[in-house]
C-alpha cells in the first residue's frame, strides 16, 4: 500500500473507475464526469490538479480530488454549482488506507487543506479528519452553505402536492389557468438524445432571466452531455407561442434527483412559470422515476421551503499543518495559557 499524487486524470490506473463507480451512487458530485468537468472550468494559469491516492497493488483504494496554487493550501476540486464534496475510499482497510493517506498529504509542500461543501455525518471524511490530526495537523469545520431535501418515503405525487402548503397549490392552479387562457402554453421533457438540441432553448431562456451573468456555457455542455450520455439528464422547457419562457434542468441518479438549474424568462413573471415547471418536474421524478430524494442543492432561499421538507447543513474542513506534532508537555502549556 502507497500513496501516489497524479497531476492529470489519464494518470489514475483504470481500478479507479470502480471507485468513482461506487461513489457517485452517494452523489452526483462524486462522480468523475463532474471533477472531470470541474477541474477544467475552474482550474487558473498558476494551479494544478493534485489527485491523492493510495494504491494498494493495482488497485485504486482512496482518491481526494485537489488543486494546488502557487501557495502552500490544497484545495477540492469544486464549482460554486458543486452542493457537495468528499473522499472516495474504497471498502476494504479503511483505517490502514486513511493512515496512509494522511501520511502522504503531510509529505507534500502544503501546509494546509480546504476542503468543502462537506457533510458533518461523512464517515469518510471523519476518518481523514482523525487520521490528519494524527499526522500532525490541526483540524475544524465552519458553515458553508445549507441545502433543502424533499424525503418522498414511497409517496405518490398527488400525496406530496397534498402536503404542500395551500397557498403554493393555489397559487400554480391559478396561474396555470391564467397563462393557458391568455397565450396557451405546453411543457417538453428532453432525455437522452433530445437533450443536445434543447440546449440552444434553454440558454435563450438562461439569456432573459435573472441568471444571464451566471452563464457557463462551456462548463455547462461539457457536465450536461457526461451526464446525458449516462441517462441522468432531465431537461423540462415551457413554451409559450412556440417561445421557450422557463426552462429547468435536473439530474436524477440512484434514486436522487438534483435540481441543477432552473430559470424563466422575466417577461412571464407574472405566470409563474418556474413554478409550473418544478410542479412537472416533482410529479414526473416521484411517479416515473421512482426516487426517493429531492435534492434543491445550494441555497437557503424562502420558496425552496414550501417544496422541501428538510434543510441540511454543508461545511468547510480546515487542516492546517502544526510545525510539528504537539507532544503532552506541549499541550499542557497551551492548556495552562488558555486557563491563565
Amino acid at each position: 500500500m502507497k500513496f501516489e499524487c497524479y497531476s492529470d486524470w489519464d494518470q489514475l490506473p483504470s481500478s479507479a473507475t470502480a471507485l468513482f463507480e461506487q461513489a457517485e451512487k452517494i452523489s452526483i458530485f462524486f462522480s468523475r464526469p463532474w471533477f472531470a468537468s470541474v477541474a477544467v472550468a475552474t482550474r487558473g494559469h498558476d494551479q494544478t490538479m493534485a489527485l491523492a491516492c493510495v494504491v494498494a497493488g493495482n488497485k485504486v483504494m482512496a482518491i481526494l480530488p485537489l488543486m494546488k496554487s502557487t501557495g502552500k493550501t490544497g484545495y477540492s476540486i469544486k464549482h460554486r454549482y458543486t452542493s457537495l464534496y468528499g473522499l472516495l475510499l474504497a471498502d476494504d482497510d479503511q483505517q490502514q488506507v486513511l493512515a496512509c493517506l494522511a501520511q502522504g498529504l503531510s509529505q507534500l509542500p502544503l501546509n494546509g487543506l480546504l476542503l468543502e461543501p462537506v457533510a458533518d455525518d461523512d464517515r469518510n471524511l471523519m476518518g481523514l479528519q482523525r487520521a490528519m490530526e494524527m499526522a500532525g495537523f490541526n483540524c475544524s469545520h465552519a458553515f458553508r452553505h445549507y441545502s433543502w431535501i424533499y424525503r418522498v418515503q414511497g409517496q405518490s405525487f398527488e400525496d406530496y402536492m397534498a402536503a404542500r402548503p395551500a397557498r403554493l397549490r393555489n397559487t400554480i392552479s391559478r396561474k396555470q389557468r391564467k397563462l393557458a387562457r391568455d397565450h396557451g402554453y405546453d411543457i417538453r421533457l428532453f432525455t437522452g438524445d433530445d437533450v443536445p438540441q434543447a440546449m440552444s432553448d434553454y440558454y435563450a431562456v438562461d439569456s432573459a432571466s435573472w441568471k444571464a451573468n451566471e452563464q457557463n456555457v462551456d462548463f455547462m455542455d461539457d457536465i450536461v452531455a457526461s451526464f446525458t450520455r449516462a441517462g441522468w439528464t432531465r431537461l423540462a422547457i415551457l413554451y409559450i407561442k412556440g417561445q421557450p419562457a422557463a426552462a429547468q434542468l435536473w439530474f436524477v441518479h440512484h434514486g436522487k434527483a438534483n435540481i441543477f438549474r432552473l430559470s424563466y424568462d422575466q417577461a412571464w413573471k407574472p405566470y409563474s412559470p418556474g413554478s409550473i415547471l418544478t410542479r412537472f418536474l416533482v410529479e414526473y421524478v416521484i411517479d416515473i422515476d421512482n426516487v426517493g430524494e429531492i435534492d434543491f442543492l445550494v441555497g437557503n432561499e424562502a420558496y425552496k421551503q414550501d417544496w422541501m421538507s428538510d434543510r441540511r447543513e454543508r461545511f468547510v474542513l480546515c487542516c492546517v499543518k502544526r510545525a510539528r506534532p504537539a507532544g503532552w508537555y506541549e499541550r499542557l502549556v497551551e492548556t495552562l495559557r488558555r486557563m491563565l
